[in-house]
């Protein structure tokens, strides 16, 4: 595989860069921009998306994980430092020696008894250990059927991450915010399942052939490994980075349908309906019982002698007297207050009063 060179990237980058920069940056503000221009505000992480989240990252990390040394399946020409053209008698003879028991195990010798040819070392550099092994029906002679039953080992970390993906974009469990974004994640686990096995079934494992040296063979099974893994983490990363942003509307918004804004209005109104007629029916109840009324008319009769004290005391005065030297204009206030004021009652005085007086309904023999 060919390496670009740092002169290769520079040049690349000065020819596409007055084109791409900019729009890179009229993305970025579109997307910080978003929530703003739809109106809505960044709220916390729904609790059903918070679980998903943390679902994606703890298989993220497991992924991670997998690509340790210690969890990686044994490589018997780095673990005893042999070439590749080494007898299999002192490859494995060398092997036996760095076991705790000083003896092969059944893994140990059923790969030795594979290990017939140069051509079953290649698929072993190509397609790991266990295949090699364990296949009942492969054999050298014939290179694709270690192929055909290595296939299901490709495809099942895959398979398994688009079940959790499925899980997680689910209307049922994250609604919307899941649901936009299934597409995108199903497609880029197809994108990443298809180029594994396309590299794994086009490698060319003959270019060991003529490696002589342990430091120029391409362990090209450990690599794909681990590239699998890595991919799938990322994945996982970035479905749960896109769906934190857009659930708390930080990023990549999705506006509500018209039908879900008029829901949503017709819901405050009926909450503001609730609470008129609540309202109303406390009014007529402290109307008609004569205890709550000589209450209420106590109540405003105390609350007028109160502001009358109130406003002819010194310091009130005084500061009256402040307002209107610095030239506050009293009546533009006053008009103002009798506008809102007709506003507010314009709406009563259109559909009829709420509350129809106790003598009225009295005589109407209510």
């Amino acid at each position: 595989m060919a390496i670009l060179s740092w002169g290769t990237v520079k040049s690349l980058l000065i020819f596409f860069g007055p084109v791409l920069i900019p729009k890179a940056i009229s993305f970025y503000r579109s997307l910080k921009n978003a929530p703003k221009i739809h109106g809505l505000k960044i709220q916390p992480c729904p609790s059903a998306v918070f679980r998903s989240i943390l679902l994606l990252l703890t298989l993220s990390i497991i992924f991670l994980v997998r690509t340790l040394p210690i969890f990686s399946p044994e490589n018997v020409f780095a673990v005893t430092q042999s070439r590749l053209q080494i007898p299999s008698d002192v490859l494995f003879n060398r092997l036996s020696s760095i076991r705790p028991n000083g003896s092969l195990n059944e893994f140990d010798i059923a790969l030795r008894n594979k290990f017939v040819n140069m051509e079953s070392r290649l698929l072993y550099l190509q397609l790991g250990p266990r295949v090699l092994a364990e296949c009942p029906f492969c054999s050298a002679d014939e290179p694709n059927s270690y192929m055909y039953y290595a296939l299901p080992d490709i495809l099942w970390p895959h398979l398994f991450n688009w079940a959790v993906v499925a899980l997680v974009t689910s209307r049922l469990v994250t609604g919307r915010v899941g649901a936009q974004w299934r597409g995108y994640a199903t497609i880029a686990g197809i994108l990443i399942a298809a180029l594994d096995v396309y590299l794994v079934v086009t490698y060319n494992y003959a270019t060991n052939r003529r490696m002589t040296r342990l430091q120029d063979l391409d362990f090209f099974y450990w690599k794909a490994r681990f590239g699998r893994a890595v991919a799938l983490a990322g994945l996982d990363t970035l479905l749960g980075l896109v769906m934190y942003l857009s659930s708390t509307n930080r990023a990549f918004v999705n506006p509500p349908s018209p039908a879900e804004r008029i829901e949503g209005v017709t819901r405050v109104l009926g909450g503001v309906k609730g609470k008129i007629n609540a309202l109303g029916v406390v009014k007529n109840t402290a109307s008609r019982d004569e205890e709550l009324r000589a209450r209420s008319t106590a109540y405003w009769n105390h609350e007028v002698r109160l502001m009358r004290d109130v406003m002819e005391e010194r310091e009130v005065i005084e500061g009256m007297s402040n307002a209107l030297e610095n030239r506050i204009d009293i009546e533009t206030i006053t008009r103002d207050a009798d506008l809102y004021a007709a506003n507010m009652l314009q709406p009563l005085q259109q559909h009829g009063p709420l509350l129809r007086p106790p003598q009225e309904e009295k005589d109407k023999g209510v």
